[in-house]
């Protein structure tokens, strides 16, 4: 009787353990935030990030990579409470396929691309059409069937007829930041990325912008992901994302802030 009494108080005890250990694993998830990111925007969000963590004790963690990487993650069971994609289309096919929630997409941000070089190239370029020169030898720009801006890229190119011309000249990037790296790695001679990006060296100089009306507007849409255990929390996120302070904090980065309806 004596055993079979310790037995029971012992796996009581282990019973409470279990319960209380629960407890505190549900109550760490109800303060915590999974944000799938486009890497464009890593150093905004890592800032307003621990703004939101000081001022509502939730820890934000990110997860930055190409749109299209993270859409397929999402796709495949990720567990992600918020997408912020650097083109509508991602968070197009992911609300087709019923795995957003419904009303929560928000249009945040918008960008620019530009031609950009190391800051000691003597490269001069005054349009896109210049970049048939034959001292341009490579270009570097993100994988279209991957990174938003590599797709902006190619529509751009397109529109000026120089798609086909220059495609012996361009080399592929896993990711704008990548794209970028092959510049200041000095692996290409120019580099087609967001405008944003120019802000992050000061040996990357500026060439020129491309018309804008030759590649779809740039949009960052926010959605949150309907199988979010945090519906509400990352519903207050994106609507944190849209205060004016933290409008700021993304113009200061080099994007523009779309106007809230």
């Amino acid at each position: 009787m004596l055993r079979r009494v310790k037995f029971l108080t012992v796996i009581g005890l282990v019973l409470v353990f279990i319960v209380h250990s629960g407890c505190a694993t549900d109550g760490k998830k109800q303060n915590e935030l999974s944000i799938f990111a486009a890497i464009s925007l890593t150093d905004a969000l890592a800032e307003i990030g621990s703004a939101f963590t000081s001022e509502n004790g939730v820890k934000v963690y990110y997860n930055f990579a190409a749109s299209t990487t993270l859409q397929r993650q999402i796709e495949k069971g990720a567990p992600a409470d918020v997408f912020i994609s650097a083109s509508p289309r991602q968070v197009v096919a992911l609300e087709a396929n019923g795995l957003l929630e419904a009303e929560s997409r928000r249009n945040l941000l918008t960008n620019r691309l530009v031609l950009v070089s190391d800051d000691e190239s003597e490269i001069s370029v005054e349009t896109p059409t210049n970049l048939t020169a034959p001292e341009i030898s490579r270009i570097a720009i993100g994988h279209p069937s991957i990174v938003p801006a590599g797709a902006y890229a190619k529509e751009a190119l397109t529109h000026f007829g120089l798609w086909e011309t220059i495609h012996p000249k361009l080399i592929f990037g896993a990711d704008v930041r990548a794209t970028l790296a092959y510049v200041t790695s000095g692996n290409v001679d120019i580099a087609i990325v967001y405008k944003t990006d120019t802000v992050l060296s000061d040996d990357i100089r500026e060439l020129c912008q491309v018309p804008p009306e030759a590649y779809t507007p740039i949009i960052y849409p926010a959605a949150v992901i309907k199988n979010s255990p945090q519906k509400q929390l990352a519903r207050k996120f994106i609507t944190y994302l849209q205060s004016a302070e933290k409008g700021e904090i993304f113009e200061k980065h080099g994007f523009t802030v779309l106007a809230q309806k």
